[in-house]
């Protein structure tokens, strides 16, 4: 009879809704922020896109390497939207309400494209392995369809971790308080409401983003000490310029992206410190996204004469018109 009670109990205290605290209380900080997190989000769906549109309509892009970095792009365009939208709403808004289904949601998709992208970029560092060790095998090794299975893979495992995580997300009972201390429905923030044992969701976190940030991190960091091996072995500077210069940005955007993530998810969430959490986010959520195709693009000649050619296309079918 008891237990009965207290089922009735919580589903009466259960939360239908969730709001969201946002990146700062400080009012004079709302609009310099709303101003400056919606010119990045603009730039980092146009960027993305961009980029998709671009190695989509150059032949000359068509090999693995921009098959693997449109897939990258495609990952960043709908991170970005799944988190930064809802965010700028809270900068404009008394109470940035979420329902509980969307925040669910809103979980599911942020951490299917979070994982996919640690995986995406080590796929990425494999990639250039094999075309700096063996160029004259990478046309076979790295084929069409071996391009492909590693895609699909990629996104196999987001969509395997995103369901893991959210079915027992999803048995955990909200009845505390319905105020979540983040910009956007994450795991940690969303365990510190529960009136139920986190325990199992806790384990499950260490152990996913123990397996999604150091393996992935590993695969990189032995594709590039292969790298480095291969450059040393190349006979004209020149060579061994243009090698650095390809591996290079590739290095900056995983030092960022995984950097964050593992400070906000290989810890504890008793040791994690939500403000320093947003601040880590914003970084993998909102700046990596936008700093992506500034990183691949700006510093790549290909991307650079593709783009030249394009606009060129583009001006002349419009003159002709």
């Amino acid at each position: 009879m008891s237990f009965q009670k207290t089922m009735e109990e919580i589903n009466q205290t259960s939360v239908a809704e969730f709001i969201l605290a946002g990146l700062t209380e400080n009012p004079e900080l709302q609009l310099p922020l709303f101003l400056i997190f919606l010119a990045v989000y603009s730039f980092t769906v146009v960027g993305n896109l961009g980029m998709i549109i671009l190695i989509l309509f150059s032949s000359q892009l068509h090999t693995p390497m921009y098959y693997l970095l449109s897939s990258l792009s495609f990952i960043d365009c709908c991170q970005s939207t799944v988190i930064t939208p809802k965010m700028l709403l809270n900068f404009v808004t008394e109470k940035n309400v979420i329902p509980y289904p969307e925040c669910i949601a809103q979980f599911f998709f942020f951490c299917a494209f979070a994982v996919s992208e640690c995986h995406m970029l080590a796929a990425m560092a494999y990639d250039r392995y094999v075309a700096i060790s063996s160029p004259l095998l990478y046309n076979v090794t790295m084929s069409y369809q071996v391009c492909s299975l590693m895609v699909v893979v990629v996104y196999g495992i987001g969509l395997l971790s995103a369901t893991a995580h959210t079915i027992f997300l999803l048995r955990v009972f909200f009845c505390k308080f319905d105020i979540i201390n983040h910009y956007f429905c994450d795991l940690f923030p969303l365990l510190e409401l529960s009136c139920s044992s986190t325990y199992i969701n806790e384990v499950l976190a260490l152990s996913f983003s123990a397996f999604n940030i150091i393996v992935p991190a590993m695969t990189i960091l032995s594709s590039y000490i292969f790298i480095i091996v291969s450059i040393f072995h190349i006979q004209s500077t020149g060579g061994r310029v243009k090698a650095f210069r390809t591996c290079s940005s590739h290095i900056m955007a995983v030092a960022i992206f995984f950097g964050t993530t593992a400070f906000m998810y290989l810890q504890p969430s008793s040791v994690n410190s939500m403000d320093q959490g947003k601040v880590a986010s914003v970084f993998y959520t909102i700046i990596v996204p936008m700093l992506n195709p500034l990183i691949y693009c700006l510093r790549n000649k290909d991307v650079k004469v593709s783009l030249k050619k394009l606009l060129q296309k583009i001006s002349f079918l419009k003159t002709k018109k």
